[in-house]
């Protein structure tokens, strides 16, 4: 039985009992028969309920690599959390998702007055189950759904190729080179695709302006100059889609000099964060061909929250404060109820979401911003702490912010 056959032959099998094949399914199909692998990247068929959806790149082991089972998978617990431990050392998860890395920032001024925004990423080792530090020279990470793969950019920004990283090995098994050089990438829900936002300059660098004086803070510039659709499984960049920053009627920028593309829900459309909509809207919502799209209906009302629509599309995680955050019906807009949390991250299952959440006994006052990683549920006022409270260290200076992926 070839590679195909048997990810379909076990596909088949999970539509005939009725169930939907997690994220990075076909993923784990491979993992027996990567020990007999020298060095491969193999393309592989994602189901959703009965139906092949896309391939995903999966690279497999040297044949001189241990074969080793991903810590995300010989670690099951429903939920893993580690309350004393802030940066994070060990895996944190619940339910169907896990912190798959996260990152500092760090501003350091530069020798000809502009001022340069770096990050330096934990990112978890899947044989060990740790966090460990990611080499400087990686200025952009993306995990996967299922933690197996991520996408990875050279600084300084942005970079001429995207680097397609084994989390096994921790090598990079595939470069895919671009024209138009990009500064983010973004996984699509099911891991077939990335959308590589490109600029002209680096969105991170804050540029000292001629005719500036010692009391100006130098500025970012709006250079974005379009976006890859990349098919994961070939590198196929496609075609190139120009979408660049509008300025105002003076004609400076008016936004976020970083201001990437990320998806839908459903993956099939994108959309941009804005500073400021036209209307109170806060997203610009585009086709994978970069043509101007309406908002889906159960992202219409959909704000600032990392967490968006629950997995099943009947929820709606909108935004919040020190006394709590909305969850809403995502058709209508109307608060059903509040959850524990000042920031809604990601959705755990259905029911339960990874929060920010501030210590219940300074909420309002002082420490405010003094939170930690909670898993709230909906419907119900316990928090349940995943992390310690956030804060900086020698390894990892200044506050750390949390990437999430289905495991």
């Amino acid at each position: 039985m070839n590679v195909e056959e048997l990810v379909r032959e076990s596909l088949r099998e999970q539509a005939d009992d009725g169930v939907r094949p997690p994220a990075g399914f076909a993923d784990r199909v491979l993992t027996a028969r990567r020990r007999r692998r020298t060095r491969t990247i193999v393309g592989i068929a994602v189901a959703t309920t009965a139906v092949l959806a896309a391939a995903v790149a999966v690279p497999a082991l040297d044949s001189q690599d241990e074969d080793v089972r991903p810590a995300s998978d010989a670690q099951t617990r429903d939920v893993i959390a580690h309350p004393d431990q802030s940066p994070p050392r060990d895996l944190i998860a619940a339910g169907n998702t896990a912190l798959a890395a996260f990152y500092t920032t760090k501003a350091k001024d530069q020798p000809n007055g502009d001022r340069l925004i770096t990050r330096t990423y934990g990112l978890l080792d899947q044989k060990t189950g740790k966090y460990e530090k990611a080499p400087a020279k990686w200025a952009w990470i993306d995990v996967a759904p299922g933690m197996r793969t991520a996408a990875v950019l050279e600084g300084e920004l942005p970079a001429r190729r995207i680097g397609v990283l084994d989390l096994i090995t921790g090598k990079v098994e595939r470069w895919i080179p671009v024209k138009h050089p990009v500064a983010g990438v973004s996984w699509s829900p099911d891991g077939s695709k990335l959308v590589a936002t490109a600029y002209s300059k680096n969105p991170d660098r804050r540029f000292d302006m001629p005719g500036d004086g010692p009391e100006d803070q130098p500025q970012g510039h709006g250079s974005r100059t379009g976006f890859y659709v990349v098919d994961a499984a070939s590198g196929d960049t496609g075609t190139f889609r120009e979408l660049t920053q509008k300025k105002n009627e003076f004609g400076f920028f008016d936004g976020n000099p970083r201001e990437d593309l990320s998806w839908s829900h459903d993956g099939k459309l994108l959309y941009v964060q804005l500073a400021m909509g036209a209307d109170g809207e806060n997203r610009a919502w585009y086709t994978l061909k970069g043509g101007k799209a309406v908002a889906p209906a159960a992202e219409k009302y959909a704000g600032w929250p990392e967490a968006g629509l629950s997995p099943d599309g009947k929820l709606l995680a909108t935004d919040g404060n020190s006394k709590g955050s909305a969850i809403r019906d995502p058709r209508t807009g109307k608060e059903i109820t509040k959850v524990p949390g000042q920031q809604l991250l990601a959705w755990a299952d259905n029911k339960r979401i990874i929060a920010w959440g501030c210590d219940p006994a300074k909420c309002g006052g002082k420490g405010e911003f003094r939170n930690q990683l909670l898993l709230v549920t909906v419907g119900s006022k316990k928090a349940v702490p995943l992390s310690d409270f956030r804060k900086a260290s020698a390894t990892y200076p200044g506050r750390w912010s949390p990437l999430f992926a289905a495991r």
